[in-house]
Formats: structure tokens, C-alpha cells, sequence
């Protein structure tokens, strides 16, 4: 694959970072994943207001231009010989000094990673996919709120332990806060409806404050569905009537099964997508034009 470097695309395995960049030494670097629809990076700016804030709040100087990152994205589509890709945005504090900075980063790394979207399974939005329970809880954010950090170890072990349930092919796994709250998806944020309300976990969880989210809770007020935003237990799920989480590359997908890291499941509802996930859904695909 063609990569870019500080705007310079490059063959993948030609592309380097210095051993002494701080987001290989500290992990002090953020990142954005999206997607395009037809050749356009879809919530561009919101994907960059967000990356611009983590860099501020790192002390990285870094001012995306959006119609600089549309052009290296159309040059990266190009080069790869893509229609519509997986983007990745990672921008890292730079080289710097071994030990521990006094000041501010003025020469970040700025990369953008490509790849082909992943193959889409439509009956995954027909059928649902399982949500299972994970015992590993979700860390505590950096700061007041978490960052899209590039330090992502707790992901991965969360990714483990999915991995390692035989009953989970396909699953998303969930998080809990150390205190048992529901937090958020591996990859992902989670939403609930009962009685026709919707609930997701509030930022006050620590959970990413996802892109997707967002533009969700902004379909639900216009589709007139209450919203709530607060404290959730995993109980609290298993009472629902719909399960449905999301992300910026699988949009809105339904949750049918719920398990407990014992592996007994619970269906959720009639075991079907719900009302309200599919009306969600059919309006984010109106705004992708999709």
C-alpha cells in the first residue's frame, strides 16, 4: 500500500519513524479512523475538530486544513487504485529528546494509513451480532475525557479476551468501568432502547466521545426518540428491548445476543434489529448517500 509521511506518499515499506518520535517512546500521539462514500472522507471536520483538540490537550502543534487532508485523500485513493477506503489519521508528538518533554511538541509526525473498506456483510444488519461481556474493565481516560489515544493496550487486551470465549465469532465485546458501569464497545459505542427511550453511557464514564455517537443523538432528536445519556449497569441491557452499537467504519449495527463471560446468552427483544436501530440506521445511510 501507498502511505503518506509528513504529506509525502511513500510504499509502505519505505515509510519510517524515528526511533525517538514520543509517540513510540510515551505514546503521546492521537489518531482518527473514517471512511469515504464515493471517493469523499465522510464527517471530515468532525473527525478533525476532535483530532485537533487531543493534539492541543498533548501539547502537539497541529492545525488540520481540511481541504489539504481531502486532497492527500484523493491523491491516497488514487495512488492505491481504490474507489472508497479505510483512513487512518495519526498525528504523533515528533522527535524529540529521550526522557520525559518540559515543553510543547512543534514538529509532529503525521501519517495517513489506507486500506481497502473491509467486506461488507449485509446480513449482519439483517441479523444482528452478538455483544459479549468482558471481564478486563475499561481503564480511566488520560485526562478529564479520554483521548483517541495511540496508546491502546487496553483495547487489545479487551481484544484478547474476546478472542478467547469459543461462543463469540462475530461478537463485539463490551467494557465495564472499574466501579461496573457500562462504558463502551472494543471498537465501538453502545446504545440501548427500552420502551421507547434511548440510552447510551455518558462521557462521565470515560468512554470515547465517538463521532457516530454523536451524529446518532442528533438523528434520535430529530426522529423525535427521547435520549438519555447517564450511569448504566449490564443489567440494564439485558432488560432491553434493542442493542445496537456503532463506529465510523460499520455505522449502526443491531445486537440480537447478549453474553456474560460465563457464555449464557440472553436474546434481546423478539431477536430481530429493532424499530428504532433500523430508522436510525436508514438515516445515517441517508447522510452517507449510501
Amino acid at each position: 500500500m501507498i502511505i503518506s509521511v509528513n504529506g509525502c506518499l511513500l510504499n509502505e515499506r519505505e515509510a519510517l519513524v524515528s526511533a525517538y518520535d514520543h509517540g513510540f517512546l510515551y505514546g503521546i500521539g492521537v489518531f482518527e479512523t473514517f471512511r469515504t462514500y464515493k471517493g469523499r472522507p465522510f464527517l471530515l471536520r468532525e473527525h478533525l475538530d476532535r483530532l485537533e483538540d487531543g493534539c492541543r490537550q498533548l501539547g502537539i502543534h497541529y492545525q488540520p486544513v481540511v481541504s489539504l487532508l481531502r486532497r492527500q485523500i484523493e491523491e491516497l485513493l488514487a495512488a492505491n487504485n481504490l474507489p472508497d477506503a479505510y483512513i487512518r489519521l495519526t498525528v504523533t508528538a515528533g522527535e524529540d529528546a529521550l526522557g520525559l518533554p518540559a515543553g510543547e511538541y512543534a514538529k509532529p509526525t503525521v501519517l495517513i494509513y489506507i486500506k481497502p473498506l473491509p467486506e461488507t456483510d449485509s446480513s449482519v444488519y439483517l441479523l444482528g451480532k452478538p455483544l459479549q461481556l468482558l471481564a478486563i474493565p475499561r481503564n480511566t481516560p488520560e485526562g478529564p475525557y479520554r483521548l483517541k489515544s495511540v496508546h491502546y493496550m487496553n483495547n487489545i487486551l479487551a481484544k484478547r479476551e474476546l478472542n478467547s470465549y469459543p461462543w463469540t465469532k462475530g461478537a463485539e465485546g463490551a467494557l465495564l468501568t472499574a466501579d461496573g458501569y457500562l462504558a463502551e464497545g472494543i471498537v465501538s459505542n453502545i446504545f440501548f432502547v427500552r420502551q421507547d427511550e434511548l440510552f447510551t453511557p455518558s462521557l462521565d464514564t470515560g468512554i470515547l466521545g465517538g463521532i457516530t455517537r454523536s451524529q446518532v443523538i442528533d438523528l434520535a432528536g430529530k426522529l423525535g426518540l427521547s435520549m438519555k445519556q447517564g450511569m448504566y449497569r449490564w443489567e440494564s441491557v439485558e432488560r432491553a428491548d434493542e442493542v445496537f452499537v456503532t463506529n465510523s467504519i460499520q455505522e449502526i449495527v443491531p445486537v440480537t445476543k447478549l453474553f456474560d463471560t460465563q457464555g449464557t446468552s440472553r436474546q434481546v427483544g423478539d431477536g430481530q434489529p429493532g424499530v428504532w436501530t433500523r430508522r436510525l440506521l436508514g438515516q445515517y445511510r441517508q447522510l452517507t448517500g449510501t
